[in-house]
């Protein structure tokens, strides 16, 4: 029998000293009620999971160690003691502020297995600027992207506007469309580092897969679906598997393996596809939401094939191939 412990930041009380922002508390119920969906179809797992006191009534499982963490707990502390007790630990966070990254080195430092790729690899890919220098140079299609500073002027982009986002923010927090530097200064004030892309008019999508050491599988393509409010995008909706040929893919996937072997277990990939070009927006290397519809989509226990990838090769056979609509609730 073997220990897991689950962690998914923002519902397992990462913000129980404060407000739960609505929008990523909704995505990462969903990330977290799949992943226990997979799990407890597993043998020999004995699963503890993280819970805000907030949260706890939103997730009920049969079979599952449920810690409470409420807002007099030092969450760093209590997630240091369970990683203690466990074999294995699977994190759900977002890269912002070292978070991932930070809680991965906690993992190793304490000689457990981590479920998700190691720190060196978050370091890159949690960082928007250092992923675009990576696969810059490694000849990968990559939306261009510099480091912003508010006092330079905007020159004009190909569509007339700009993205300016976190280094290393997480899905579309703090990111703007702006066509000018005076659009950004009058939207907010920067509180930490930016950076800047030409703001590319193209189909969003996402790229679900599986890595290790060098070697990646795509799993399935997804469709993102935004509205713009006030200057930034809000996820409305991901059609997951919505592109049933995954055979253009996974070229690019063998590149992004080899650019960074270091990538590990479940990453998402988001992509703007151009009528000229498919370009690499971001790497997440984490569960992504998509990750909620694959199971219902492929019939692929995707929990089940990131553990295989500890003694060896995914076995993915799926047993369906249907598309799966995922609306996002963020009131």
């Amino acid at each position: 029998m073997f220990k897991i412990l689950v962690f998914e930041y923002i519902t397992g009380g990462g913000f129980n000293k404060q407000l739960l922002p609505d929008s990523l508390a909704a995505e990462g119920r969903l990330m977290l009620d799949a992943l226990l969906d997979n799990l407890i179809n597993l043998n020999n797992l004995e699963i503890t999971v993280m819970l805000d006191a907030r949260c706890s009534d939103s997730i009920s499982k049969h079979g599952i160690n449920s810690v409470i963490i409420r807002s007099e707990h030092d969450v760093n502390d209590e997630f240091a003691k369970l990683v203690e007790q466990a074999d294995l630990v699977w994190p759900i966070a977002p890269e912002s502020n070292g978070i991932l990254q930070t809680l991965g080195q906690r993992v190793t430092s304490l000689g457990k297995l981590l479920l998700t790729s190691q720190a060196s690899a978050v370091a890159i890919a949690g960082n928007k600027f250092k992923t675009y220098e990576l696969l810059n140079e490694h000849h990968i299609a990559v939306v261009p992207t510099r480091m912003f500073d508010p006092f330079d002027k905007l020159s004009a982009s190909p569509s007339g506007e700009w993205m300016i986002k976190p280094v290393d923010g997480v899905g579309c927090e703090d990111s703007y469309v702006v066509a000018s530097s005076q659009d950004f200064e009058s939207i907010v004030a920067a509180k930490g580092p930016y950076i800047i892309q030409p703001h590319l008019q193209g189909q969003k999508s996402s790229l679900s897969c599986l890595f290790k050491q060098g070697r990646g599988w795509l799993l399935c393509v997804n469709l993102q679906c935004f509205k713009l409010v006030n200057r930034q995008y809000q996820l409305t909706e991901i059609v997951v598997n919505h592109h049933p040929d995954t055979g253009g893919y996974q070229a690019l996937i063998d590149q992004i393996a080899s650019a960074l072997p270091e990538l590990w277990g479940y990453v998402g990939i988001d992509l703007i596809e151009t009528i000229e070009q498919t370009w690499v927006l971001e790497i997440n290397p984490r569960l992504t939401t998509s990750f909620v519809g694959i199971q219902d989509a492929l019939g692929l226990n995707i929990a089940e094939a990131v553990l295989q990838l500890l003694h060896g090769e995914p076995i993915l056979n799926p047993t369906c191939n249907t598309v799966i609509n995922i609306q996002i609730d963020a009131k």
